[in-house]
């Protein structure tokens, strides 16, 4: 009997292969029911339509045209469907709904010696993520934002230094992309070991870290589209067990590196030597490294030294990427704008006339100084929306049975998800001129009833996802905030910056997080504007003389 199974599978093998390949895009196409939504053909019947789309470097454009096309909910893959419905939010998002999220983020996770190190971010387990975020959330709080701000003033003060030095009045220009990526870095070293690790000092990506997380993303965007593909790649079984024994060093970079800059605090948690230069800090205070510790010391039973090691690379991983992408944005923006870059100077021009500033000399801006700056929090806020960091719905699975999401029932096991590069382009919370950059509209306009506009703004705040939404909200948001609203006023005061070419347009990278290419930038001094009772008894001694 057998005999003649493989007999006929022998002779038949092709219409047999065949037939396989045809019930299994059939299954696909009508998997979970998801046949009633619209979207491209071939993405109803693998993922590999996903893999190309996101390996082509753009999918947001794709993601935009499909839901123009088919309206609020698309289906990007045989079990994946797209919302953009702010309602969706919410749900899919909301505290206590039951989603996790997708395998897509373990194809995140860094390895160390052989092994996975789930991090608050890349962790797909909901009751993991609330015990470890309970140990060290107190550490990433708004209040906690003083303690870090003279670690931030550290490294901006040499960043506008260094500016000045290598790029002031230099015909060749800045590439400001990656220079703001040596600040968002080095800010982070700071915070998190009282420590720079000299991406600034020295004007280059120290050990190759800022191009491997380049080159990182380019594998985990696609790669997440099917993520059974990084069981054969970076977590291939065979390599992490020769990893384990020892054989080989299978630990990513971007690991290696944050252990690197543990062991200069403590050798002995790590066994390292440090291999890397580094500044000491000029300022005591409780960084991020020590809060760690002391959660470690707290609750040692769930607390572990690989958590706080995973902690470190957390930092590290995200900390840099994101912020100096979302930096990018503001600066680009506000130059490809005139109008609205004369405005928000004079806005700071006239709070130093009035003597909101503290620091006269080099141009530094406090965390207290910019929250007086509306228009500032404007263009900052059109930035994040007309450019949020990640570029890929955030995805979540659907618990069983199943859930209704703006009036559709999705049933058990769907991954869906919501791309901020949608959201934030819906009219009807953010008007109709929506791929316009237009700081104003959250400005309330005096011309209206003001209960109304401020209704109106907080809608939009209320809908903003550059920073995800719910308990999965990034833990570092509050950090990357305080770097954007001092840099961006700081280098105001203290430079003219322009384009090296003014008609350039930036390239765009989505490699899950929306990176800018071609962005350069030429710098002059400017004088930093004093309070008008200093200026006042300036020009008064220089008459008397």
């Amino acid at each position: 009997m057998i005999e003649d199974v493989v007999q006929f599978l022998l002779r038949h093998w092709l219409s047999v292969t065949a037939t396989a390949i045809v019930a299994w895009l059939v299954k696909n196409r009508y998997h979970n029911g998801l046949n009633k939504y619209p979207g491209p053909l071939l993405a109803s019947l693998t993922d590999w339509w996903r893999f190309w789309d996101v390996y082509g470097q753009r999918p947001e454009r794709t993601h935009r045209k499909l839901h123009k096309k088919y309206g609020d909910v698309v289906r990007l893959g045989p079990n994946s469907l797209s919302f953009a419905d702010p309602k969706a939010l919410k749900t899919i998002y909301g505290l206590n709904k039951g989603f996790i999220k997708s395998d897509f983020y373990i194809v995140q996770q860094s390895v160390v010696k052989g092994h996975n190190l789930p991090s608050l971010f890349s962790t797909t387990d909901n009751d993991f993520h609330a015990q470890f975020r309970r140990q060290v959330n107190s550490a990433f709080a708004m209040s906690a934002l003083v303690q870090y701000e003279p670690f931030v003033d550290n490294t901006t003060k040499l960043f506008l230094k260094q500016t000045e030095k290598l790029f002031v009045n230099n015909p060749e220009g800045c590439d400001f992309t990656q220079w703001l990526q040596f600040y968002a870095f080095d800010v982070i070293g700071e915070i998190t070991y009282s420590k720079r690790h000299g991406f600034i000092e020295h004007n280059k990506d120290v050990d190759g870290i800022v191009a491997y997380l380049s080159k990182l993303f380019l594998y985990v965007a696609p790669i997440g589209q099917i993520p059974a593909l990084d069981k054969l790649f970076l977590k291939n079984p065979i390599y992490l067990k020769l990893a384990q024994w020892g054989i080989i060093d299978a630990t990513f970079p971007v690991a290696r590196f944050a252990r690197t800059r543990m062991a200069e605090r403590l050798p002995e948690l790590t066994g390292e030597k440090s291999v890397l230069p580094t500044t000491a800090p000029k300022v005591k205070s409780p960084d991020l490294l020590s809060k760690f510790l002391a959660a470690r010391e707290a609750r040692p039973e769930f607390m572990t030294d690989t958590l706080v090691q995973t902690m470190a690379v957390s930092m590290a991983f995200a900390g840099s990427e994101t912020t100096a992408i979302s930096l990018s944005a503001v600066f680009y923006f506000l130059l490809k704008n005139p109008n609205t870059l004369a405005r928000v100077r004079e806005e700071i021009d006239e709070s130093a006339r009035k003597g909101l500033f503290s620091d006269l000399d080099t141009g530094l801006v406090t965390w207290t100084e910019s929250q007086k700056l509306p228009y500032l929090d404007a263009c900052v806020k059109e930035a994040f929306r007309l450019h949020p960091a990640a570029g890929l719905p955030l995805e979540r699975i659907v618990p069983e049975p199943g859930m209704e999401i703006c009036g559709h029932y999705v049933k058990g096991g769907t991954i869906v998800g919501c791309s901020a590069w949608i959201i934030h382009m819906n009219k009807e919370v953010f008007g109709e001129d929506v791929e316009v950059y237009r700081p104003e509209r959250w400005l309330v306009d005096e011309t209206k009833d003001r209960e109304k506009e401020e209704q109106r703004i907080k809608e939009m705040n209320g809908t903003m996802f550059q920073f995800g939404m719910g308990s999965r909200t990034c833990i570092g948001k509050n950090i990357s905030l305080l770097e954007v609203y001092k840099l961006v006023p700081s280098m105001l005061r203290r430079f003219e910056i322009q384009f090296k070419d003014p008609r350039q347009e930036w390239e765009l990278v989505n490699a899950w997080f929306v990176k800018q290419k071609n962005f350069t930038t030429v710098f002059s001094m400017r004088d930093i504007v004093k309070p008008e009772n200093i200026a006042d008894e300036k020009r008064a001694l220089e008459a008397s003389a």
